[in-house]
């Protein structure tokens, strides 16, 4: 196990109406807030009614940007920025999903004039100054950016990250009530995504890890036996306490800690979404996921074994990769990038960006194998 420095300041408020409480929770950090959103779902039922009551009952001014689609992008951040920085707004707070969330941490950096270009921090790296505190209400759970200190922002053709403890929120609000209107695809996506948050993490040459071996293995059984279940009934409750905390819980770090992470799918998917902006992240995911443990899997055959008999209960990998095939399969998910719309024309452009080191010179992605161009282009070949 490596040496590791954990650190986790979100206050994480959950249960049944709970979102009604936000006024009280984000009074002490800020007295107007930007109040950032989507397409205006949250308009459509009584959740916008339940956070304006809140922030008002609290004395809070408030200003608002909606407008955040999937794969949130640089220009409604940099506006969010500017409003931040006019109408010296003290907090945002995001109600939406992951990528309202990840929007809302764009800004915050955008917010702190120190800072200056936000987009240079996805390209460069590099600690930024300072950024606006966050506040969410969770109404789609899959991200699990309620609890991380990460953002992805998408800018032209490219999909980029960026991580920094300061963007962890301060505190975040889950109701399992607020995801009961989720349509199948939804449900599907977020499992997907929750799923990899774990894998990224779990498939490591890291050894002595025993303890967050166990964890992860034990989250993912849990996201997918409750999974299915959401499908057949989207008001259960109890199921989506257990797959909204599993969420959140698998991506706030601590499931990474004392080991090397790998995240190749994750880059990988996020060409085939920058190509495509309509095509949702837990979808290539799943295209995508499956098709990487075919290729790597001899990099670390103890740990796939391990995978195969205590995630999906079978005694060799070869049967664990299609019972997990069949399980993205079962839960209406795409097998293929064809499925997803694209076509092998893009795929050695997508492998080329994707292993693309910052100097603009070729590199490698990935923590159990490392992956350069060919290898990327291979994966995307067996996923098409």
């Amino acid at each position: 196990m490596f040496d590791f420095d954990f650190q986790n300041p979100v206050r994480l408020v959950f249960g049944r109406g709970r979102h009604k409480r936000i006024g009280e929770l984000i009074k002490p950090f800020a007295g107007r807030v930007l109040l950032h959103y989507g397409g205006g779902s949250i308009k459509r039922c009584s959740t916008y009614g339940d956070i304006i009551s809140s922030i008002e009952a609290a004395g809070i001014e408030y200003i608002e940007l909606g407008g955040v689609r999937a794969n949130p992008e640089l220009g409604l951040v940099n506006e969010g920025a500017r409003l931040c920085r006019e109408h010296g707004v003290g907090l945002i707070l995001a109600v939406g999903g992951g990528s309202v969330i990840d929007s809302a941490k764009g800004i915050a950096i955008g917010a702190v004039p120190e800072n200056g270009d936000v987009w240079k921090y996805f390209t460069d790296g590099g600690p930024i100054s300072g950024a606006l505190p966050i506040a969410t209400v969770l109404t789609i759970p899959a991200a699990g950016s309620e609890q991380s200190p990460d953002t992805v922002i998408s800018h032209q053709d490219r999909k980029l990250g960026y991580s920094s403890q300061k963007l962890r929120p301060v505190v975040s609000v889950i109701n399992p009530e607020l995801f009961f209107t989720l349509p199948p695809c939804q449900i599907a996506n977020g499992v997907s995504d929750m799923m990899s948050h774990i894998m990224e993490r779990y498939f490591t040459n890291t050894t002595h890890t025993e303890l967050i071996d166990g964890l992860c293995e034990s989250t993912l059984r849990t996201i997918m036996g409750n999974g299915p279940r959401l499908l057949e009934n989207p008001e259960d409750y109890d199921a989506w306490a257990e797959v909204s905390l599993a969420g959140s819980f698998c991506h706030n770090g601590f499931l990474g800690v004392g080991r090397e992470q790998d995240w190749a799918c994750h880059d990988m998917e996020h060409e085939l979404s920058a190509v495509d902006p309509g095509i949702a992240h837990g979808a290539g995911l799943a295209v995508i996921t499956p098709a990487w443990m075919d290729y790597v899997r001899s990099a670390n055959t103890d740990m796939f074994s391990r995978f195969a008999c205590n995630v999906m209960g079978v005694g060799d990998i070869t049967r664990a990769i299609e019972k997990l095939r069949r399980f993205y399969r079962a839960m209406g998910l795409p097998s293929s990038i064809t499925e997803l719309g694209l076509d092998g024309g893009v795929l050695d452009e997508m492998a080329r960006k994707c292993t693309q080191a910052p100097d603009g010179g070729a590199g490698t992605i990935g923590g159990l194998r490392k992956l350069g161009r060919d290898d990327v282009l291979a994966i995307y070949k067996a996923a098409l």
